[in-house]
């Protein structure tokens, strides 16, 4: 069987008969024949990555938009077949992984915080990354942003920011003001010197979680801008005046024309600015003119990154 031929199917059945059951010896010559077909597509597949990576010359080769758009395109066409869908995702996930380490080193930071959830960030970054990815793994946010911005490891997998972090697990305020800072600047914050830091992408993406998988949610930032998928959001950093409430933003948000989700906010003792973390519906550039729009804010809307919205499946 030559590299270019197609994957070996069986027989069809003959018109009005079912043809004898096959012995188990030619079932498992039929296997071979396919796994070595996979096999040849594969080596085809990375061959057409080395050259897609030639000509991008450098540069971290995660696209995770693209990504997703792959994964949503695959299960489309395995709806109703025999392979069970999360088996679909599994086996690219580690296709995708391979294709990253074919391109260079690629190493994931972990932002692993303690608590009931420990260990959960570094088992989501494992089953998206792949089994052999090497991570690094650290007990803060900001510790773990420090290895993407000193280029130690290509992205950072960080959990879901909450209200009531405080600290160093304050990380998106980081990324909201990485244009401020200078590198050793901000006690408890990561050095954001170098490219500029984006979210790009939220896990899991697989949103059915089958027994005994990690229960959690991570972002997963890197010093690249994020690319769409075909259905994303988009997250941005507001600043605003304390005395306004979250009904109040929510509001102007609405009135200029942009549909909020979560809304996170930020407040600290008696400072005259608050904070916002806003999620977004859509792929939002930054010069988007509803942005602009929204009223009352103390400085341009900055856009922290984006995300393909999870595949939201029922079936297994």
């Amino acid at each position: 069987m030559s590299s270019t031929d197609p994957l070996p199917r069986a027989a069809p059945e003959t018109e009005g008969a079912r043809l004898p059951p096959r012995s188990l010896e030619a079932l498992r010559a039929e296997l071979d024949a396919i796994d070595d077909a996979l096999l040849a597509a594969l080596q085809r597949r990375a061959a057409v990555v080395a050259e897609v990576a030639a000509l991008k010359n450098g540069g971290v080769p995660l696209r995770p938009g693209r990504e997703a758009a792959i994964l949503r395109r695959l299960l489309g066409k395995a709806a109703g077949g025999p392979l069970p869908r999360q088996a679909v995702v599994r086996v690219w996930r580690e296709i995708l992984a391979g294709s990253l380490a074919q391109q260079g080193h690629f190493a994931v930071a972990v932002g692993e915080p303690g608590g009931s959830q420990k260990g959960a960030i570094s088992l989501l970054a494992r089953e998206h990354f792949g089994a052999l990815t090497p991570l690094h793994l650290h007990r803060s946010a900001s510790q773990a942003i420090g290895d993407v911005a000193a280029g130690i490891a290509a992205v950072v997998v960080l959990p879901l920011p909450a209200e009531e972090d405080a600290g160093s697990a304050l990380w998106w305020t980081s990324l909201l003001h990485q244009d401020r800072m200078s590198p050793g600047r901000a006690e408890g914050r990561a050095d954001l010197g170098g490219g500029r830091i984006h979210i790009i992408a939220r896990l899991p993406f697989w949103a059915p979680r089958p027994e005994g998988a990690p229960r959690a949610a991570a972002f997963v930032a890197a010093a690249i801008a994020p690319d769409a998928s075909g259905a994303d959001r988009t997250l941005f950093g507001l600043e605003f005046p304390a005395e306004t409430s979250r009904a109040r933003l929510a509001s102007q948000i609405a009135a200029a024309g942009l549909s909020a989700g979560t809304i996170l906010l930020r407040r600290e003792g008696e400072q005259k600015t608050a904070q916002a973390l806003v999620d977004l519906a859509g792929f939002i550039a930054e010069d988007d003119p509803r942005l602009a729009a929204i009223e009352g804010l103390l400085r341009p809307a900055v856009r922290l990154g984006a995300y393909a919205e999870p595949f939201e499946d029922d079936q297994p």
